[in-house]
């Protein structure tokens, strides 16, 4: 019986499939553009080429394809490619005869475009005063389009500073810094237990992991920094941590997202070098993903920056997805740049590059690291630009990643590298204490210390900026 059945519910529904298609048939034409529903004719092309394409109904619901049956090619990845591109649509293949429909991203070029607009970059300039002229000119496009110029006045509100504790070579303080009226950015200082003279300052913005500045790898590499004889501040991505107090989570998915943090990490500095140990002629900044956008950006605007190790993030096809990466005209200067230029703009500074073989950074090697090389040989230091290629791992901060960065670091800022190395000579993070999230709130385990002047919702951020 229920065969039966399933038989006459396929054949009804055949039935309706076939009557809206003679429907349209008949008045399929040039007047109305030759029109079809999308939904019908992602069906019509699983048919046809017998493939199999995901996708949810909001996507393809009042969706219309205009000169639909023209569209058609001879394979069915082509087809696609073509009925979706003036609906600002794509698919990425997940299998044999398998696809997933997905929302355009102008972020993310393929990898043969990505690796021609490298190459029509770099025929822009063939020298260090060429080159430094782009340099020059992207810089105040660039704060422009991130809405930072004028910068907005620094708030006059000294930090909070909570809850200090000593560990095994390093101490631990929570803090949170006032970087526009109202609004603040919370993270961790750890410092060595000892601190003789000037001591270097490396920052360390967030990426889009679970847990976020709160979670163990990251715990790992700012502690053993400090250990190491540095001070490093890890901080919260904008509405992620205790920024969720005032913002909501969509909030992050915002453009003002990419201005807040940038804003966040000049602040940041500017407090940290107000300190009687942070050394100016050594600061660093490093991040993964999120936080290695973040590297390569806040070392493109601020000279104050003297090495950076932008982590699984460089790529000439793909500047980031998220709003807080890309959502901000910051990629369109100069009649258009990418993550490349934007490394670039380190020169003749140390920079590390790592990157895995299993994201957008696996062509670094072949792709990107000959071009930095290139300006950096306009500067006669080609070999101030390195990369740590993990090609068998994947997309994060892991521990063969933090130890070619801490190899980098303590060469170019004289780190105690053997301070932190065990019996067999090998860096040995097992001293750090990995703590829960309570003890890195600045603001209490519910808020409850948040500052009475402390905006909330977005909507009072961005009269901030329309003043």
């Amino acid at each position: 019986m229920k065969k039966i059945l399933k038989k006459c519910v396929a054949g009804l529904l055949w039935i309706v499939i076939f009557s809206v298609s003679a429907s349209y048939a008949q008045t399929n034409n040039s007047d109305n553009e030759y029109k079809k529903p999308l939904k019908q004719v992602l069906t019509e092309i699983q048919d046809r080429f017998h493939v199999k394409i995901k996708y949810s109904e909001d996507m393809v619901k009042d969706r219309f394809v205009p000169y639909a049956d023209w569209r058609y090619k001879t394979t069915a990845a082509a087809t696609l490619a073509s009925v979706l591109a003036p609906l600002d649509m794509k698919v990425n293949e997940e299998g044999h005869n398998a696809f997933k429909l997905k929302y355009y991203e102008y972020s993310r070029i393929t990898v043969e475009e990505g690796r021609e607009k490298l190459a029509y970059l770099s025929s822009r300039y063939n020298d260090k005063t060429s080159w430094e002229k782009r340099k020059y000119d992207l810089r105040p496009c660039m704060l422009q389009a991130l809405q930072l110029s004028p910068m907005p006045a620094r708030p006059k509100s000294k930090p909070i500073i909570t809850n200090k504790r000593v560990m095994d070579g390093y101490t631990i303080e929570n803090i949170a810094i006032e970087t526009l009226p109202g609004v603040y950015v919370s993270g961790s200082l750890y410092k060595p237990l000892k601190i003789k003279g000037k001591i270097p300052v490396v920052l360390c913005p967030d990426g889009h992991f679970g847990d976020g500045r709160y979670r163990a790898d990251g715990q790992y590499r700012y502690a053993t920094l400090a250990r190491m004889g540095a001070m490093a501040i890890s901080y919260d991505l904008f509405a992620w941590g205790e920024s969720l107090l005032q913002f909501k989570g969509e909030d992050h998915r915002r453009s003002l997202a990419m201005t807040v943090q940038a804003l966040n990490s000049f602040r940041i500095l500017d407090y940290l070098l107000t300190l009687k140990e942070a050394d100016p002629n050594r600061v660093a900044i490093t991040g993964a993903s999120g936080g290695g956008s973040q590297t390569m950006l806040i070392t493109a605007l601020d000279d104050r920056i003297k090495l950076s190790v932008p982590v699984v993030m460089l790529s000439s096809y793909f500047s980031g997805g998220c709003p807080c990466e890309s959502g901000q005209p910051v990629h369109l200067c100069g009649g258009g740049t990418n993550n490349d230029e934007l490394a670039a703009m380190a020169a003749p500074r140390p920079q590390l590059v790592i990157s895995d073989g299993g994201d957008w950074s696996a062509n670094v090697p072949d792709t990107d690291l000959p071009y930095l090389q290139k300006i950096y040989g306009y500067y006669g230091k080609p070999e101030m630009v390195q990369n740590a290629h993990f090609p068998k791992e994947g997309h994060d901060y892991g521990k063969s990643k933090r130890l070619a960065m801490y190899d980098f670091v303590a060469k170019h800022f004289n780190l105690n590298l053997n301070a932190v190395k065990g019996a067999d000579g090998k860096v040995d993070e097992s001293k750090v204490t990995i703590e829960k999230y309570p003890a890195q709130y600045v603001f209490g385990p519910k808020g409850e210390n948040l500052p009475a002047n402390a905006i909330h919702g977005f909507d009072q951020l961005e009269k901030l900026f329309n003043k």
